[in-house]
């Protein structure tokens, strides 16, 4: 197989193997093995970006913010965004590093922090819907709103939680920066958490928003400005499912885009999980006319050469 560019999404949750152990040490065990699968498509031949979730690691930074509020300023949700870039960057570049020092090969690895171009016209800002943080009791809540200015809703009598716009990605800031690391056969971590939202007046000017871009759309467009041969997105399941969870479950191998629209449709797809990731992948594909797969961590090599996880094709 000739020499492709593959950029491949990975969930926040897939550096979080179990609720119970999410230790940056555990986090890190994970990175470690979605970094071996990674360091077999590199070994490969192949040019690879990686973009990767941070919901549950975004939780963590706004829990630690809301125990010291009484001593110390509140964090915005851009910067939290940008200090997870970071930290997984940083994860994911030793993990890397050091299954390439495993099988004798030696890559430049770099994380990109970067910035994604949204519209302050988006209708998510003045509907915010996606849900972040944890619970919180109703005297939390109203204390945020007064304070913060937070968005809070009730959360299926779970107690409250703070709700932000999920805008759609118009652009990625650093594209040129992600393009020149690959022209020098850097593998690039880019686009973490579905970029650090901003949007750019009309001066030319950015400015941060305190929002959440969904990851896959993100990594989508990243794929598609960067036209890559493959776009992967690594969950949770080896290959997407209908009647997922039923006695009539049947997994899918290769798909059309038009066949994932009928079966989007049909309402075969949870919103918030699987939904996102065959829309994205649709989008790339019918943009690029090129292929798009969806598998898990452990089948990334096996998807490229022994026929596992889903494929959509134009």
């Amino acid at each position: 197989m000739d020499s492709k560019l593959i950029v491949i999404a990975i969930g926040g949750n897939s550096l979080i193997e179990d609720p119970k152990h999410v230790t940056v040490e555990a986090q890190y065990e994970a990175a470690r093995k979605t970094a071996a699968h990674i360091a077999k498509l590199v070994q490969a031949g192949h040019r690879v970006v990686i973009a990767h979730g941070n919901g549950p690691q975004v939780g963590f930074i706004l829990l630690r913010a809301e125990f010291s509020r009484s001593i110390l300023h509140s964090v915005p949700l851009d910067s939290c965004v940008a200090d997870t870039q970071g930290a997984i960057g940083y994860q994911l570049q030793m993990a890397l590093k050091n299954e390439f020092t495993k099988i004798g090969m030696n890559p430049e690895v770099a994380t990109v922090v970067t910035q994604v171009e949204v519209s302050d016209n988006d209708p998510s800002f003045g509907k915010p819907t996606k849900p972040i943080g944890s619970f919180m009791t109703k005297d939390d809540a109203d204390y945020h709103s007064q304070h913060d200015g937070w968005v809070c809703v009730e959360d299926a009598g779970r107690g409250y939680r703070r709700v932000v716009a999920s805008p759609k990605p118009k652009a990625i800031v650093e594209i040129e920066t992600i393009r020149t690391l690959l022209g020098n056969k850097v593998i690039v971590i880019a686009g973490g958490g579905g970029g650090i939202p901003v949007v750019r007046d009309e001066a030319g000017m950015l400015s941060g928003r305190e929002a959440v871009i969904d990851k896959d759309l993100a990594a989508a467009l990243m794929a598609k400005q960067l036209n890559a041969d493959l776009f992967v997105i690594s969950t949770a399941v080896e290959k997407v499912c209908l009647n997922y969870g039923k006695p009539n479950q049947k997994t899918l191998d290769t798909i059309t885009t038009e066949e994932a629209q009928q079966y989007i449709a049909e309402g075969h797809f949870a919103p918030g999980s699987m939904l996102p990731k065959v829309q994205a992948i649709v989008d790339f594909v019918r943009s690029t006319g090129n292929v798009g797969l969806i598998t898990d961590p452990a089948n990334l090599y096996g998807a490229l050469y022994e026929g596992k996880g889903t494929k959509i094709v134009r």
